[in-house]
């Protein structure tokens, strides 16, 4: 059964957009900002030398056209202020939330609420600090080596820490504006508009490929089809659940003896979103990240490590399955989804599960049916993130076209749009009260008005 509120929602007409000025006001925000952010992705940091870096951009490998760069938006390849992007503070908030998980003192700091909460965050910012620090710097002395500076030194190596830190941590704070004031989740839009900013270049390369005959037309063909393929099946599968029948007893409120309720539990295929893909990725693209930028200067092991598990190696296809698989059951049963908190919520609030006990053997059951549920989930995440990959390793297509892209795209849309549909549902509400009060103040004056019979 759909609620009247699901209903409302979706025969909320998009032209009411126009009279909703809170709403306008915000995408207007969102969109400003977003605006500011494409503009510092091409504002160089100070002592690259331009020629070189042009150069050496136009013949780098996999690393550039990598999961860093499709974060950054192209800040990387071109150097901006923005070059490490959101990625440190990404980083920093899911270890955070890892240690919350696993941790007994964070665990019982975010039971203490808004206090907590904050006290949480500020956490997360010490981290994206320490590892935007970490990152800056090995990307400055990875930028020495391959010979891409002007004056190499401790000076362009502080200035070059200073000037990324100070891009991130600015986004950062972006992107909680954008979460506040604006539409949608600040840090998942910036992430978005850095994905969605590199396909025109990328489509233009890949048909210009195609033109020139490098790439059959059979190819393409294929490709767009299958892209299509893949939304349609990541919008299917993030919006697929499993519903728990939930069974609330009669309950006597006050004077009035409540009858009993059913609900459902809904347990999404894939509770751990994007996260797992980011994870691999992340670090599985991290040495051939920092191989690209320091060019032939190369060691042994580093070559060996290359040499396997580069894009499209059997071994590096193997590890990244691997990897999805376990931080998908990982992050889901110690993050985003914990039986035992579950059972101890339902337990409290007088909720069952029909034919099970209330309490450890309902966590059991719900960790059993979660595990199930994630079979398929994290089989999915695999196949999704594999899959463009393969396709890129077999017939040599010169864009990244990533599962991982293809999946943040999709939840940030859906979720954005979501979001716009709950604006205009509010909205609509409010006119639907005004219009009642200002009918009943009509009503109250007509009555007084009237003449008093005696």
């Amino acid at each position: 059964m759909v609620s009247a509120a699901e209903q409302m929602a979706a025969n909320t007409s998009w032209a009411a957009l126009g009279k909703a000025t809170d709403l306008r006001n915000r995408i207007l925000f969102t969109l400003g900002l977003l605006i500011v952010y494409r503009i510092g992705t091409f504002l160089p940091v100070p002592g690259i030398d331009g020629g070189a870096l042009r150069e050496f951009v136009a013949e780098a490998g996999q690393g550039i056209a990598g999961i860093v760069s499709m974060f950054t938006g192209g800040a990387l390849g071109r150097m901006g202020i923005f070059a490490l992007g959101i990625m440190p503070y990404i980083s920093a908030s899911i270890i955070v939330q890892l240690l919350t998980a696993m941790v007994p003192q964070l665990e019982q700091l975010k039971k203490e609420g808004e206090q907590g909460r904050k006290k949480i965050n500020q956490y997360t910012r010490y981290g994206t600090v320490l590892l935007a620090t970490f990152q800056a710097y090995g990307l400055a002395a990875s930028l020495e080596a391959g010979d891409l500076v002007t004056d190499p030194g401790w000076y362009f190596r502080a200035a070059c820490v200073i000037t990324l830190v100070g891009g991130t941590m600015f986004l950062m704070w972006l992107g909680e504006q954008i979460t506040a004031r604006g539409v949608g989740n600040g840090i998942s839009l910036i992430i978005f508009v850095g994905i969605i900013a590199e396909v025109p270049a990328a489509l233009a390369q890949f048909f210009s490929q195609g033109r020139s005959g490098a790439i059959s037309p059979a190819v393409i063909i294929g490709v767009m089809v299958m892209v299509v393929a893949v939304i349609s099946f990541v919008v299917f599968m993030e919006r697929a659940l499993r519903k728990i029948t939930i069974q609330y007893p009669r309950r006597q409120q006050g004077m009035k003896m409540t009858e009993a309720q059913q609900s459902h539990l809904p347990v999404k295929v894939n509770p751990a979103g994007v996260i797992p893909a980011i994870f691999a990725s992340s670090l599985l693209l991290l040495p051939i990240t920092i191989s690209t930028f320091s060019g032939s200067d190369t060691g042994p092991i580093m070559s060996t490590i290359l040499a396997y598990f580069g894009p499209g190696q059997p071994l590096y296809l193997l590890f990244f399955a691997a990897m999805i698989v376990f931080f998908a059951y990982f992050y889901t049963f110690n993050v985003s989804f914990k039986p035992d908190d579950v059972a101890d919520n339902l337990k409290n609030h007088g909720g069952f599960v029909p034919g099970i006990r209330p309490g450890k053997k309902t966590a059991e059951y719900l960790e059993y049916v979660v595990n199930r549920v994630l079979v398929l989930g994290s089989a999915y995440l695999a196949a999704v993130c594999l899959l463009p990959e393969i396709l890129r390793a077999q017939f040599a297509i010169p864009f990244y076209f990533g599962g991982t892209s293809v999946l943040i795209v999709v939840s940030v849309t859906m979720d954005t749009i979501q979001q716009v549909q709950s604006h205009l549902l509010a909205h609509q509400y409010e006119s639907l009260i005004q219009k009642s009060q200002l009918r009943g103040k009509g009503k109250g004056r007509k009555k007084r008005g009237a003449p008093a019979r005696r």
